[in-house]
């Protein structure tokens, strides 16, 4: 089977990256990039040794597939565009500016049949990864997501940058409907929310505390999940797990376990244990875009579907709404 032709939209700092890592992507091949800034385009081209295309319609003439990494406002209409052209699009997370535009280029996409993929990239991150063989039905969920301000990145508030993240994984994991959304916010160096909290409320009665702000001294990127009988604290930086779980015995079929107690209820002994989930050393960003190209090949669901972008959407914009009737004079 011939290489799957690929090009990027869009060559700032995530864009160039996605080009450097196409090249090495099993299966593809990277053609070119396009951006309207055309000593960036040229840059990139040239570090990858790719072309640099003057226009988009010139880019999707010669490929099969598109990354689409520029500002969140431009990505429906490239989308729509590439779509409409036959092309399978990878388009990074929040999936579009709105849900409007989100429903449209899902529904362009299966009109066409191409594969759309959106870029939720913790859904890759080793620490989540590692948990892929844990039955994990949260009741609560604390997350807190704390980054250094970054001008590259207030072309949206901090729910679409950073919180939804958290939003799309929390989702994932809960697997409910959100039943409820409270929210506060506060625009401190930007003209958007610079720090958010958000209390959201499933119909299964799981509740998820979620904090995002891009203006701390600290990287922090963590997420601690409570269900019956299980504790499990997920570090998104250094890419690990840890589960500590009430179980009937020792399982050694996670890995590694420590015994740390027993609790005895009735005539029922109950072992305490503690897991360090084994780690696979991927990079997040490669791993995703290989599994694009799989899906394009093998004709299947991508890993996050164009309605899992415009699921997280829907909760950030509930969120963001929550935050401006919160402001709301009485």
């Amino acid at each position: 089977m011939a290489d799957l032709k690929v090009g990027v939209v869009g060559t700032g700092h995530l864009g160039s990256l996605h080009a450097k890592l196409w090249r090495n992507v099993p299966s593809a091949v990277l053609v070119g990039v396009y951006d309207i800034d055309e000593a960036k385009r040229a840059a990139v081209a040239r570090e990858t040794k790719s072309r640099a295309f003057p226009t988009l319609p010139a880019l999707l003439s010669e490929v099969d597939a598109v990354s689409i990494v520029t500002p969140t406002s431009a990505h429906a209409a490239i989308a729509l565009e590439a779509i409409a052209a036959g092309k399978h699009v990878f388009i990074e997370k929040p999936i579009t500016r709105t849900e409007e535009e989100a429903a449209a280029v899902i529904g362009a996409a299966k009109e066409r049949k191409v594969k759309l993929q959106v870029g939720h990239i913790e859904r890759f991150n080793p620490a989540i990864l590692a948990l892929e063989n844990y039955h994990i039905r949260p009741m609560f969920v604390e997350s807190h997501r704390l980054a250094q301000f970054n001008p590259r990145s207030t072309d949206v508030d901090v729910v679409l940058d950073l919180m939804i993240h958290d939003i799309d994984i929390i989702v994932s994991l809960v697997g409910s409907p959100v039943e409820k959304v409270d929210a506060n916010g506060v625009a401190v160096v930007s003209e958007s929310l610079d720090i958010a909290n958000a209390r959201i409320q499933f119909v299964n009665g799981c509740v998820a505390n979620v904090t995002a702000s891009r203006i701390s001294q600290k990287k922090m990127r963590k997420m601690r999940l409570f269900q019956r009988d299980a504790y499990i604290s997920v570090d998104f930086l250094e890419g690990e797990s840890e589960v500590f779980r009430m179980t009937d015995g020792v399982d050694a079929s996670m890995g590694s376990t420590k015994k740390l107690g027993e609790i005895q209820t009735g005539s029922r002994k109950r072992t305490i244990t503690y897991q360090k989930p084994k780690i696979r050393k991927i990079n997040p960003l490669a791993y995703e875009l290989e599994l694009f190209v799989n899906a394009i090949l093998l004709d299947k669901d991508p890993p996050v579907t164009g309605e899992d972008g415009l699921l997280a959407l829907n909760v950030a914009h509930r969120i963001l709404a929550s935050i401006r009737e919160q402001k709301l004079p009485a």
